[in-house]
């Protein structure tokens, strides 16, 4: 980021790399088949997040078709996941973000992140010293045989039904009753409630704004370009020391809900 002149490519590239989780193979490829293509994608992304502020804020959850499908989580909740025996503290924030923090903590509360791996770990290059995200959550993972170059390809489905379950792409501006779904949100005419901070926690998704499933991150580093294009669900309150250890491939032993499990509200079957 200290080359004012690359500073914008870089950031594009950096977001179309998180595009991960939710997609076909065939997507993927196409999404990650070349630099040019990915950073095109971005760019084309990125050039329509500045009309969806005045056409979005008014927009509220019963406008939303399949919203009341998901699980919700009114008000916070506590998660600990457990990582090499060592605890990392999240406060999941339903009051802000209810569906992306229903459907993590709903996740939790079915043990799918117990045993899976973390696939993504970027800690900054000598080319890009800043540290990014660390990355998992990816259910194809718990399979220890499952080939480790196609991790981040994979989502939650649904055993009842036999169908990934996808969440929309869920930011609240500052001053917002609530908040907006589908499309991404220009945070730089409008700060969110949820920003990128270090030890945020995000969903991860493919190019597609409403394709994140059960891939999550933890931001490194204050990474705020990304603010209103990825929905940061919670933050790190404890155990930020262990995210910053974790190495790729390393394995999350159990995810529990310890506080608010009675605010997660879940569709009737």
């Amino acid at each position: 980021m200290r080359l004012k002149i690359s500073q914008f490519l870089l950031s594009l590239v950096i977001i179309s790399a998180l595009m991960l989780g939710g997609c076909s193979t065939q997507q993927l490829a196409s999404n990650t088949s070349s630099p040019t293509s990915t950073a095109t994608s971005a760019t084309s992304e990125a050039s329509t997040k500045t009309t969806t502020e005045a056409t979005s804020v008014s927009q509220t959850s019963s406008d939303i078709p399949g919203l009341t499908d998901l699980p919700r989580l009114e008000g916070k909740a506590t998660v600990v996941l457990t990582v090499k025996g060592s605890p990392i503290t999240i406060e999941v924030d339903g009051t802000n973000a209810p569906i992306t923090a229903g459907n993590f903590v709903d996740l939790v509360q079915k043990g799918v992140y117990d045993g899976l791996a973390f696939h993504r770990v970027e800690r900054g290059t000598e080319q890009q010293p800043q540290p990014f995200v660390v990355q998992g959550g990816d259910p194809q993972s718990k399979d220890p045989k499952f080939p480790a170059d196609r991790l981040g390809t994979g989502s939650y489905i649904d055993p009842k039904t036999g169908n990934i379950r996808y969440i929309p792409l869920e930011i609240k501006p500052k001053g917002s009753d609530t908040p907006i779904y589908n499309k991404p949100f220009d945070a730089s005419a409008q700060p969110v409630v949820l920003p990128h901070k270090q030890g945020a926690v995000a969903m991860a998704r493919s190019q597609p704004p409403d394709s994140a499933s059960a891939q999550f991150y933890f931001a490194l580093a204050d990474i705020g370009f990304l603010d209103g294009s990825y929905a940061v669900f919670g933050n790190v309150t404890q155990g930020f020391d262990v995210v910053n250890k974790i190495q790729k491939g390393d394995r999350i032993d159990s995810a529990k809900v310890t506080q608010g499990a009675e605010n997660l509200k879940t569709p009737r079957q």
